[in-house]
């Protein structure tokens, strides 16, 4: 065989790959079509398609069956592949939720937000995003200043202290703390409790710890921390409640009662709003958090 009969033999497989590529693909009924015929086009956003309902499997055996399975979960089944390597649509949307991920983490809530909503704003003891990453520790406590700041600013000795912390994700905090203070309030008017959305404490670069000090220097009953939550390849809009009975920092985890996976593919925020002021009003009641809780309410059923 010489050169060109070589290359025609290339030419000729690397044409059937492609037809049969083509003719896969226009077979999947649910495949995303990821094309730009006319330069002046603009594409539509692939982080909007649902990857539960997203099937590239051409000739699957079970169809029905592998739909199902995937409309319990956001994870990335049946992608499928183009020879060893992934399709496009699915290499495009993991950079998609991982670049979306990285801004959620190395971004902050937007300052308009806290302050429209009359939270006192403060702040840990890091100083920039890096330090905060790195220093975990440093965004568990106050400096001085800012503890005159707390003092000042908040009630003494209430029975529910609300914070809210940027924790690793500014867009989850952006995304579900309009709508999940006004359902802890609304729900907390039930058992005969409120807290004074004015007395709100909005902490840039925290940890969950940070709510530890907010304890002590506030001499709460009940604190109860709302923050972003690292972001994965699902969503980069996860928030965590984080909950303690007269929080004292160096205590262990165990006494914290924590609600999690709050975002609109999860728990929606004013369901986990209702569920959180159902949790507050027990604890005031019971004078626990955490495992100790959890063994009360096991030993009452």
């Amino acid at each position: 065989m010489d050169e060109q009969e070589l290359k025609n033999m290339v030419k000729n497989i690397l044409t059937e790959m492609t037809n049969q590529e083509k003719n896969t693909e226009s077979q999947s009924k649910d495949s995303e079509s990821i094309t730009n015929e006319d330069s002046d086009q603009v594409l539509d956003d692939i982080t909007k398609i649902d990857l539960r309902k997203q099937f590239l499997v051409p000739h699957p055996h079970d169809r029905e069956g592998y739909l199902k399975m995937k409309s319990f979960t956001p994870a990335r089944l049946g992608m499928w592949r183009s020879g060893t390597r992934y399709k496009t649509a699915s290499v495009l949307r993991f950079r998609a939720d991982h670049a979306a991920a990285q801004d959620a983490v190395f971004s902050d809530v937007d300052p308009k937000l806290p302050k429209s909503m009359g939270f006192i704003m403060t702040q840990t003891t890091c100083q920039t995003k890096d330090e905060y990453i790195t220093r975990p520790d440093r965004g568990r406590k106050f400096t001085d200043e800012m503890v005159s700041k707390i003092r000042s600013h908040t009630q003494k000795h209430p029975k529910i202290q609300m914070i809210v912390g940027d924790g690793l994700s500014s867009a989850a905090i952006e995304a579900n703390v309009r709508e999940i203070i006004p359902a802890i309030k609304q729900g907390l008017k039930v058992y005969g409790l409120d807290f004074d959305e004015s007395n709100v404490i909005f902490v840039k670069y925290c940890r969950v710890g940070a709510e530890d000090h907010i304890g002590e220097i506030t001499d709460a009953d009940v604190v109860c921390l709302l923050v972003g939550e690292r972001p994965g390849l699902v969503t980069a809009k996860s928030m965590s409640a984080y909950i303690a009975y007269r929080p004292t920092r160096g205590m262990p985890e165990a006494r914290r009662t924590v609600v999690s996976n709050i975002h609109d593919g999860g728990l929606p925020a004013v369901e986990a709003g209702a569920y959180i002021a159902e949790l507050l009003d027990k604890m005031l009641r019971l004078k626990k958090s955490g495992i100790d809780l959890k063994t009360v309410d096991n030993e009452t059923k």
